[in-house]
């Protein structure tokens, strides 16, 4: 069986989407959907004095419509710099500061200028360090039609995949849309609800954070594990 699992590149995403591409022979960014604005796209949650708090990266709203590929960074916002200052104030005295403090060189890579470059650069560090061997393609290099779910049945197509590995959070839409009813592909959805890991200084524990908060509290050797638990 060769597995496949698509997803929107997002910004420093949790523990359950580095999971379902290391459940996944393959794995593609849907990079040329629609970019919606202060979603998952172009932000993330960390624990900031206890609290989740938003991580955003600005970007600029060129037209109606507009794909995460075709979504510019907003570089006046001098948002790098921030990102690193509030990374090392509220994990620096964490266990394993050392390992995720590393993606900031990362993250200030100032010649990346489109929103769906970092997202992919950055998935693409992370999984080199979770150690994922995952096969990956990108959608707007992929010469794909259709819309929904026509287009990701192109995908898997394309791909030779025989089997589509699902988030869960997708399953009204690929029913609304008759995916079963339309290919022979065997559809399959994630089971990923990952025990707590222990954070540090917090009395009660916040789950779906940013990867960076796994890292940070447990580091990157035990979450090669975490994430595929």
């Amino acid at each position: 069986m060769r597995t496949c699992s698509v997803m929107q590149p997002t910004y420093v995403p949790w523990a359950g989407f580095f999971n379902l591409i290391a459940k996944s022979d393959v794995f593609v960014f849907l990079d040329d959907v629609q970019f919606q604005k202060n979603s998952w796209h172009n932000r993330n949650r960390l624990l900031v004095n206890h609290k989740p708090h938003w991580l955003t990266v600005p970007v600029k709203s060129n037209k109606l419509n507009q794909t995460i590929k075709e979504t510019e960074i907003d570089v006046t916002k001098h948002w790098r710099k921030k990102h690193r200052k509030i990374l090392q104030q509220t994990y620096s005295k964490h266990p394993f500061a050392s390992d995720m403090l590393e993606i900031c060189s990362e993250i200030e890579k100032d010649k990346i200028t489109h929103l769906a470059d970092l997202n992919i650069h950055l998935i693409l560090w992370i999984l080199e360090k979770l150690e994922v061997n995952t096969e990956i393609f990108v959608s707007s290099k992929m010469s794909l039609e259709g819309k929904r779910t026509t287009r990701l049945i192109s995908i898997l197509k394309k791909l030779q995949a025989n089997r589509y590995l699902s988030p869960i959070g997708a399953m009204e839409y690929l029913q609304e849309d008759n995916f079963l009813g339309q290919t022979s592909i065997d559809l399959i959805f994630q089971e990923y609800d990952p025990l707590p890991y222990e954070q540090m200084n917090q009395n009660s524990y916040e789950s779906h954070l940013s990867i960076l908060d796994v890292v940070a509290n447990i580091g990157w050797e035990e979450a090669k594990q975490y994430i595929k638990s």
